[in-house]
């Protein structure tokens, strides 16, 4: 296929804020009984009746959160909507509704930004959530994405930081560490593109990591799968930021310690094979690479039994009294103080 060197580049001056708003939610659905009015007025309006809202909001800015180096729009219109729902997933609760607000530097052409809501749009259709507003201005500093996300649950349903008790166990969905491992071979790959443009580089056999990175899934299924095993977790957190940080977090909120185990940390072969290409030691990755997006919970040490062997989630550790700190105990079965070594965005 030959590549249209001269791709269409339309002007947002053309559209206007009002006709640009109108072009972009066009294909935007309502499928949630609880919206009784989504874009085109002052406010959306909601009816949860006896049900309970959740709600959360994130930033994401270019050169900050994602680099469009390697980042497609349409990747990023879709990872823009999963890493807020996550947090909705984390409350154990539903996800219902979401509002989208961009700004945009003058170097993007209305296509563009069809690209970036096209990934919104298929967010929106895959966890069926409703857009219901949102926002459209002007940046100087390249691409900026805010998110709402709104959720629904029963007030009984819903799971807090601040439940854990001490002899409840700690227990993550899925496998972790593979998104901040495809992030360190995009990079790698970028700075090869930089000393020779014309590389082709052959990902393949890092396709798990990559799709991790820059294709994340919020792990909606966890509150369906727990309600069938009769389990309500205690305390409950998405791992964002790394899972140091967010053990941490539910300890210091719970007031408990915790003692997670080098060994029964879920990782994925191809995410220890890449630690082992780049010379990284895969547990400080695991537990501090962060943007898994899978869910880190306590339950009950009475329910054990409904929960071993479950293939969608791992027992990584117990919580403890609060006095015993908060610690990783190694392969080697000693003991080191556990430190939030993740993402920080106001580090220096």
């Amino acid at each position: 296929m030959i590549e249209d060197k001269n791709p269409q580049r339309t002007s947002l001056a053309q559209l206007g804020e009002f006709g640009l708003i109108e072009h972009l939610t066009k294909n935007f659905d309502v499928t949630q009984e609880s919206t009784l009015k989504s874009i085109g007025d002052d406010a959306a309006v909601l009816d949860f009746k006896d049900k309970k809202v959740v709600v959360s909001t994130d930033l994401l800015i270019e050169g900050v959160h994602f680099d469009l180096a390697y980042m497609p729009l349409k990747h990023l219109g879709y990872k823009s909507v999963v890493v807020n729902l996550s947090d909705i997933c984390a409350m154990n609760a539903r996800p219902t509704q979401i509002t989208v607000s961009v700004a945009v530097s003058n170097r993007f052409p209305l296509e563009a930004l069809e690209e970036l809501f096209e990934g919104i749009t298929h967010a929106a259709k895959e966890y069926k959530v409703d857009v219901i507003g949102g926002d459209t201005t002007s940046s100087q500093k390249g691409l900026i994405i805010s998110i709402t996300a709104i959720g629904e649950a029963d007030e009984d349903e819903i799971v807090y930081r601040n439940g854990a008790k001490q002899t409840d166990l700690l227990v993550v969905t899925g496998d972790i560490g593979a998104a901040y491992m495809g992030l360190q071979v995009l990079e790698r790959e970028k700075q090869v593109f930089q000393v020779n443009p014309n590389s082709q580089p052959d990902l393949d056999m890092y396709s798990y990591l990559i799709e991790r990175q820059l294709k994340p899934e919020a792990r909606k299924d966890v509150r369906t799968l727990l309600h069938a095993l009769e389990i309500k977790p205690t305390s409950m957190i998405d791992i964002s930021d790394g899972l140091s940080s967010e053990i941490i977090h539910i300890c210091k909120q719970s007031k408990v310690g915790c003692n997670l185990y080098e060994d029964k940390l879920p990782l994925d072969p191809q995410f220890i094979s890449t630690c082992e290409e780049f010379n990284i030691d895969s547990t400080t990755v695991a537990i501090n690479g962060g943007e898994d997006y899978e869910l880190l919970f306590t339950i009950d040490i009475n329910d054990f039994d409904k929960i071993k062997g479950n293939p969608n989630f791992s027992v990584i550790g117990h919580m403890a009294d609060e006095s015993e700190g908060i610690n990783l105990v190694t392969r080697a079965n000693t003991q080191i103080p556990l430190k939030a070594r993740g993402w920080d965005a106001l580090s220096e």
